[in-house]
């Protein structure tokens, strides 16, 4: 299996950090905030990886990671002229993922749990999609999924709802067969001029073929100052505790 991080967008929420850094190479703990999602990866056998960015921001992750021999990943990079969802950031993978399954994860998700009971789950899956999913205290601020827990499918995401069905937020890490290029292609520009993931879930959603699993652990979107800063501290927690029990 491969994986896919998506690292790049403007980070307006991130401003005036911003305005010079793109805001996955912000301090998440004591590496880059991208550092996070490479080590997930690794973590789960996945070495195989593209960074997804814009054009001017890909020779700073080169510069970054590419003097990193530790990582021991095969990473490449791919150029997404513009900031245009993550659907359509998506769609420059297609070459590279060659017909495997693969993993999606959006850079600036911060997270405790393993991804590798997820990994199995999915590989053991014949076909269709996998989402992650997260119990959430605001989910008017999240794509919000109504579930059915006896077939552990998902039946509806709801956009930042007024009335949430759930308090389930779908978080930044998806897991696709090779399906979902043509479900990219089949979805129109949303309102705000973006191709939307949500509407490619609910593609799936639409064939019964987008199951769910919960992290337990905490997670973290780590977009904003107040989240950033939190998603340091809890990762400062986390090492603490693992070097604690070694």
């Amino acid at each position: 299996m491969k994986g896919v991080i998506l690292a790049g967008g403007k980070g307006s929420r991130l401003a005036p950090l911003t305005k010079i850094f793109n805001k996955h190479l912000l301090p998440v703990g004591p590496y880059p905030m991208i550092y996070w999602s490479l080590f997930k990866l690794k973590e789960a056998g996945i070495l195989d990886v593209m960074v997804i960015s814009q054009e001017e921001q890909i020779p700073l992750f080169q510069k970054l990671l590419e003097s990193d021999q530790e990582l021991g990943m095969n990473i490449v990079y791919q150029v997404q002229p513009e900031a245009s969802g993550i659907s359509d950031g998506l769609s420059y993978a297609k070459p590279f993922v060659k017909g495997e399954k693969f993993v999606l994860m959006l850079g600036d998700n911060v997270f405790e749990d393993s991804l590798n009971p997820f990994v199995e789950a999915f590989q053991r899956q014949d076909r269709g999609a996998k989402v992650l999913l997260k119990e959430v205290a605001d989910p008017n601020r999240f794509g919000i999924a109504e579930i059915d827990a006896t077939r552990q499918r998902i039946l509806s995401i709801e956009e930042k709802p007024e009335y949430p069905r759930s308090s389930y937020c779908v978080t930044g890490i998806y897991f696709y067969d090779q399906e979902v290029f043509q479900y990219i292609e089949r979805i129109s520009p949303s309102d705000r001029g973006e191709l939307e993931i949500t509407d490619v879930n609910n593609l799936y959603i639409s064939n019964s073929q987008l199951t769910y699993d919960m992290l337990k652990g905490w997670w973290i979107d780590a977009g904003t100052h107040e989240s950033l800063h939190e998603a340091s501290a809890k990762m400062f927690e986390t090492m603490k505790k693992k070097e604690g029990s070694e």
